[in-house]
């Protein structure tokens, strides 16, 4: 293998080139990953290579320590912990510090990422102890791009999620402050070399907590970092903002000084800064304040009430509003007007912090605030007018509603009006400001007044501009949710308004010549007022099936009119959102959609049988079978042959994991549905989920659901359940198994604990299946005991986790009332589990109802086994 070529191939512009070049690598890697690491490594250092091919060897080396899924990533550090000797170990280490040094910047910046990748593997087993001496020592003394790359290695060390690597820095943090301090210094006299140190100095904050308790070098870290606020250089200041919006993230309680001292001033003379990403990061910083300074307060009202320590709290933003809040106020009003939604800009940062100001301080900056709206309100400069909406809508969350009330009954009319300005802009500020109000304080609205002239403006504006569509759709859904009346109920404020509602919305959306963005829109909007119609409304929900499934039916045809990418990705966005308002409709009249069942069913087979590979609308439309499915019940069967093959594709489809999951779920939906009529399909069903256990392929989320759905099947069969009993009983027993570890990920803690709910979920549904074959169960009583008995020696057990063993607890003694399990259940460990469950405040009802019912099954079990003893 010509390794120079195949390096190049990587980055051809011939996707068959790059994808034969890719294989190649990875066959090498497979063969021998000793020789394919030395290999790509001395390419990496070759100063003779071309940059191209330097840089890509740089990627297949990371590469080949890299996976998304938490269970492969150990794989593949364990190949280089056991298949690799330690004088090729040694070799590449070596190469990859030696290609730091190279002039060819994108060669060391592929070397630094390279090397904290192995750096994840070998410094938490105390390996490579050489690294972070070596890095130290480049910053001190050497050239320029040197340093740079040795910053970035750095940094791209501390900015790991592995967790065993972040564990493991904080023994560093001497090496690292040491190597990144220097580089931050305005000694520095190279600009590339201090942005790297700043930016490194941010990723390793986290890992120098031992250094920031001491008071004298936090504060030279402090003064470093201040000093960079004012280097003159945008990046660097950019970059010191930021950093300082960390440290108020991890340090808030050793603040108050430096607040008091520089932080203040710095930050206000931050936002005014004239070049964006400056004057953004300055305002992020006030962000973090407010997030902070709101969890304190939750912390600190949790911990009165439990009569535990509190935080510090210094009330940084109540202190300063006086002086930040006028200046975002100011920085409102310097909108961008070509700015897309997806547009991060001055503007709309303080608008977040103003939110965020709200929220903290409530009641003390309203004042403030509408002051600057009543003088803007009708400025001549649409600019100010914006500002003013935006302002007045931003601060409908943290004052006390009553202070708000009379403020929107003034202000509402107010706003609706503004739905008419000449500036696109100002009116959608103001759909979105009426959606804020909708949202938060929707008491504040009269039905009687001003539902009618609400709704009016919002569809006006809905029909202005596709501009709009956004804030006005998300205006209305509020709309419908806050007015939604209770569950069931017979009418709601929203009645009256309801079939003109759907008719516009239907009318925003017809034709070919409707804009997408706001079809799409308008479509969620359609199935808000679907999900909250009251009663007296289902007559127009089932009027608009109708219409909804011959717009879905003439869909069909358009697959062969397809001529570019464009068209399809329109035509599946069209399909996906009539789809999820159908789903809506069917969920909302439950059994009443039968009528239109058949209908339903075929043509959302007619869009199976003709979207293509990789679509994203059978995802919507498995979740429209499995609601129609929950309202037929039985009368669902008659859909299943002509469906089944559809579900089976799904569920062995493991190229596309969403749908494959949706199809794991939908299992469960019609095997409930069903009942005993499910069994025929249920031989190929457990195949499809047993082989998607076994396949080491199929990522770890799928195994809970699977599981679960092993429940659903065995409660929907009952004693035919047994064909499948010891198969499954066997898995469970291994998926038991499974722990966490002193050092696992959190994604790792999350699948464990999902993965036992999945494992009492199956056991469940089994014990409830078997409940008249008893004895089918005996085998496998010890293994449910010792899953339970992991579960309450847990101390990370989620509340769903404990309901589920709580009611295996009770089903499995309900099941042998005799008692002869009794021993069992004499354990402390259950008594106590129960007891924790019981007394848990935080647990739902249900929860703490399940647990007592398990107690009583409990004394049952125990009191029938010493009864049959004394007889």
């Amino acid at each position: 293998m010509d390794v120079s070529q195949v390096l190049e191939s990587t980055f051809s512009p011939d996707a068959s080139a790059r994808q034969n070049a890719e294989q190649q690598l990875s066959q090498a890697a497979e063969l021998n990953f000793s020789t394919y690491l030395i290999t790509l490594a001395q390419e990496l250092a070759n100063e003779k290579a071309q940059p191209g091919v330097r840089q890509a060897a740089g990627i297949a080396l990371k590469n080949a320590f890299s996976a998304r899924e938490y269970t492969r990533l150990r794989e593949i550090q364990s190949r280089w912990l056991q298949s690799v000797d330690v004088n090729t170990k040694n070799s590449v280490r070596e190469l990859a510090l030696q290609t730091l040094a190279s002039k060819d910047t994108r060669a060391g910046q592929a070397a630094a990422q390279f090397i904290s990748s192995i750096a994840a593997i070998d410094i938490p087993r105390n390996q490579w102890q050489e690294l972070m001496p070596a890095l130290v020592e480049n910053v001190g003394e050497g050239a320029d791009h040197l340093k740079q790359a040795s910053l970035q290695t750095i940094g791209y060390i501390c900015e790991a999620e592995d967790q065993d690597l972040r564990d493991s820095l904080v023994q560093h943090s001497n090496a690292i402050l040491t190597a990144v301090v220097q580089g931050a210094r305005k000694e520095e006299s190279n600009k590339d070399v201090r942005l790297a140190a700043i930016n490194s100095l941010s990723d390793s904050l986290e890992f120098v907590r031992t250094n920031f308790d001491n008071e004298g070098e936090r504060n030279y870290i402090m003064q470093v970092i201040c000093e960079a606020t004012q280097s003159g250089d945008n990046r660097i200041e950019a970059s010191s903002y930021g950093c300082l919006n960390r440290i108020m993230g991890l340090y808030y309680d050793k603040m108050k000084f430096y607040m008091e001292k520089a932080l203040f001033g710095l930050t206000i003379m931050g936002m005014k800064n004239q070049e964006e990403d400056v004057a953004k990061l300055a305002i992020e910083f006030w962000c973090t304040v407010c997030e902070e300074e709101i969890a304190i307060e939750d912390d600190n009202a949790m911990a009165a009430a439990e009569g535990s320590e509190l935080r510090p709290f210094f009330k940084f933003a109540r202190i300063a509003f006086r002086e930040v809040v006028p200046v975002l106020l100011h920085l409102l009003a310097q909108q961008d007007e070509d700015a897309s939604d997806e547009d991060y800009n001055i503007s709309r940062a303080a608008y977040q912090c103003l939110q965020l100001y709200a929220q903290t301080v409530g009641g003390e900056l309203v004042q403030t605030v509408l002051s600057f709206v009543e003088v803007n309100l009708r400025h001549a400069d649409w600019h100010f007018r914006d500002a003013a909406v935006s302002a007045f809508g931003a601060i409908m969350e943290g004052p006390d509603e009553k202070m708000l009330q009379p403020l929107i009954k003034q202000g509402l009319p107010v706003l609706i009006g503004m739905m008419d300005d000449p500036v696109v802009q100002v009116k959608d500020s103001a759909a979105f400001a009426l959606g804020r109000i909708c949202e938060n304080v929707s008491e504040s609205i009269d039905p009687q007044e001003h539902l009618r002239p609400l709704i009016g403006a919002l569809f006006g504006g809905l029909s202005s501009s596709p501009k709009m569509a956004g804030s006005c759709c998300w205006a209305l859904m509020n709309l419908a949710e806050r007015f939604s009346g209770d569950p069931g109920c017979q009418e709601n404020p929203m009645s009256p308004h309801f079939q003109e509602s759907i008719q516009r919305l239907l009318a925003a959306t017809e034709g070919p010549e409707a804009d997408n963005q706001l079809r799409m829109a308008a479509y969620e909007v359609l199935n808000a007022f679907v999900t909250n119609a009251a009663n007296d409304s289902l007559p127009i929900v089932a009027k608009l099936s109708e219409v909804i499934l011959e717009r879905l039916e003439k869909t069909i045809p358009m697959q062969q009119q397809i001529v570019s990418v464009e068209d399809r990705i329109t035509l599946e966005e069209i399909q996906t959102s009539l789809t999820s308002v159908l789903l809506a409709i069917v969920q909302r009249l439950e059994g009443e959609i039968k009528p239109a069942a058949d209908r339903i069913m075929n043509v959302l087979l007619q869009i199976l049988s003709s979207v293509g590979s990789k679509s994203s609308v059978p995802d919507t439309v498995f979740a429209a079978v499995g609601a129609l499915a929950n309202a037929l019940e039985e009368d669902f069967a008659k859909y299943m042959n002509s469906f089944s093959s559809f579900l089976y594709n799904a569920l062995g489809n493991r190229e596309e994991p969403g749908l494959c999951a949706m199809a794991i779920g939908l299992v469960s939906d019609v095997t409930r549905a069903l009942g005993q009529l499910s069994q025929p399909y249920c031989d190929t069903f457990m195949n499809y989920l047993l082989q998607n256990l076994s396949d080491k392929s199929v990522s770890n989320q799928f195994r809970p659901a699977i599981l679960q759905t092993f429940g659903d099947i065995a409660q929907a069969i009952g004693s035919h359940f047994e064909t499948y009993l010891s198969v499954v009983a066997q898995v469970l027993q291994t998926a038991a198994s499974v722990t966490m570890g002193e050092s696992a990920a959190f994604e790792m803690f999350d699948y464990v604990i999902s993965l036992r709910e999945g494992i009492m979920d199956a056991w469940s549904g089994a014990i409830l299946a078997m409940k008249t074959k008893p004895q089918i169960l005996m085998p496998y009583v010890e293994s449910v005991f010792s899953i339970l008995s992991v579960i309450a020696q847990d101390p990370n057990r989620s509340e769903a986790l404990v309901r589920s063993a709580m009611g295996v607890i009770g089903d499995l003694a309900d099941t042998f009332p005799n008692g002869e399990y009794a021993n069992y259940y004499r354990a402390e460990w259950i008594t106590q589990m129960i007891k924790e469950t019981k007394s848990n405040r935080e647990f739902q009802g249900r929860t703490i109802e399940t647990a007592r019912w398990a107690r009583e099954q409990v004394k049952r079990q125990t009191g029938n086994a010493q009864a049959a003893h004394l007889s």
